[in-house]
């Protein structure tokens, strides 16, 4: 399952962008990756609602990418049939409907996982990130495929994503069963699900919220203008014909086998860290991935770009799965799939519509607006910088204002209930552990 999920993804999140250039659609690279964002402010939390209260996780999971693949196969037909004249309006409308249905599904995949996993008597902190692994596999399999295909510049990426997303919706079918809760509900908010969102008067959990919405800004600018910055290179003279800058997914490839590593030191890192610390790993790595790519070329300086792509496997797993999976600790059982729909619109929703176009002003402005190629790559590097310049901003705030009491393990439950005489959020220990 994490396998196929991520697979579809992978067929065209990272060289959509070098697609869309290439037919005219420069400057509203950024659109194609904003419209994620935005539909996932509405449609994972809604979706999360009905496959807690009616349809089963494993179910939903198969309707929305079958919906999804179908609208991603009318996306390439529609390419395939306009030639050079492809057009932003049907191309977009097309694209916003496959992903409208399958960002929820990332969310649906956790919860099915957890529903596995709980009935397994398995811890999900221990067992889930191996399982996870998988589906960055799958991400990196798709994009070398579209690589050495020739199918990264070409619509044929949205074809493959299509067929992914087939596959995955058969076999969703024969997922475990994951049980609906049906109880009746005094209040309009509780009959829709939308308790979950009682998390956000916790103040820890809102200002873990807020912060998880801020380090989504950051999610898809590299994804959105990866492939196409590495790619430019071919146009400047002195990089001209150089291998990475032909083979830019092959490169970008190599951030995804660093989270395939870093997904397996998640367990570690959490017990040893706690949340806070992971998170702040996290937003660091960001701004060193950003920094990288600003300093970096594809030929004396690649390894500048390698050490870009290590470091966003810290960037990433460390934010999005250890995010997951401290919120599914936070909630109750009825509630995780909402709680993973309030996790995505506040990630993939608020902060990756914010950043990407935020990210495309940027860009626009330092980088398309130039003709001469010398001219884009240093409108390129400000570009970068910025981005690196907000992160560390955000990790300096998150320092201050967020306190996780779970990375203080020195403190003992009662011996604070002596000095206090109340239990300190929660906080409950063995006095082996001491």
């Amino acid at each position: 399952m994490s396998f196929l999920e991520f697979a579809v993804w992978g067929s065209y999140l990272i060289s959509l962008g070098n697609f869309l250039s290439r037919v005219g659609l420069s400057e509203q690279i950024g659109w194609f990756y904003f419209v994620q964002g935005l539909v996932s402010l509405f449609m994972p939390a809604v979706v999360g609602i009905v496959a807690d209260r009616w349809i089963h996780a494993q179910r939903m999971l198969s309707l929305c990418q079958l919906v999804a693949a179908f609208f991603m196969f009318a996306a390439g037909l529609y390419c395939a049939s306009s030639g050079d004249e492809v057009k932003f309006g049907p191309l977009f409308v097309l694209y916003t409907c496959s992903v409208g249905f399958y960002m929820p599904t990332i969310g649906l995949a956790n919860s099915v996982a957890y529903s596995a996993l709980g009935k397994a008597g398995l811890d999900t902190v221990a067992h889930f990130p191996p399982i996870r692994v998988f589906g960055t596999v799958g991400f990196i399999c798709a994009m070398l495929f579209v690589n050495f295909t020739g199918f990264q510049s070409t619509f044929a990426q949205l074809f493959t994503s299509g067929v992914f997303g087939v596959v995955l919706a058969l076999y969703s079918l024969t997922l475990p069963d994951c049980p609906t809760d049906r109880s009746a509900s005094k209040s309009v908010a509780e009959a829709l699900g939308l308790k979950a969102f009682a998390l956000m008067k916790d103040k820890k959990m809102a200002i873990f919220f807020i912060f998880s919405m801020l380090l989504g800004v950051s999610l898809q600018i590299t994804n959105s203008y990866g492939n196409v910055f590495i790619s430019g290179f071919e146009d400047v003279p002195e990089y001209a014909g150089n291998f990475f800058s032909k083979n830019a997914n092959l490169l970008i490839s190599l951030s995804q086998m660093s989270e395939t590593l870093c997904i397996l030191l998640i367990p570690f890192c959490l017990k040893r860290f706690g949340i806070k610390g992971v998170m702040l790993m996290s937003m660091f790595a960001w701004v060193l991935r950003f920094g990288f790519f600003g300093c970096g070329n594809p030929a004396g300086g690649v390894w500048l770009f390698i050490l870009s792509m290590i470091v966003y496997g810290i960037a990433f797993d460390f934010f999005n799965v250890s995010g997951s999976l401290y919120v599914d600790k936070q909630t109750e059982p009825s509630l995780r799939s909402s709680a993973q729909g309030l996790f995505m619109i506040m990630t993939n929703g608020i902060g990756a519509s914010i950043g990407t176009y935020a990210a495309q002003l940027v860009v626009n402005h330092f980088v398309f607006s130039q003709t001469d190629p010398v001219a884009r790559l240093e409108g390129w590097r400000i570009s970068w910088f910025c981005f690196s310049g907000f992160a560390l901003v955000v990790a300096l705030l998150f320092i201050f204002c967020f306190r996780d009491e779970s990375a203080h393990p020195s403190v003992r439950k009662d011996k604070v209930e002596t000095m206090s005489g109340e239990d300190p959020g929660g906080l409950v220990l063995d006095r082996g552990e001491i």
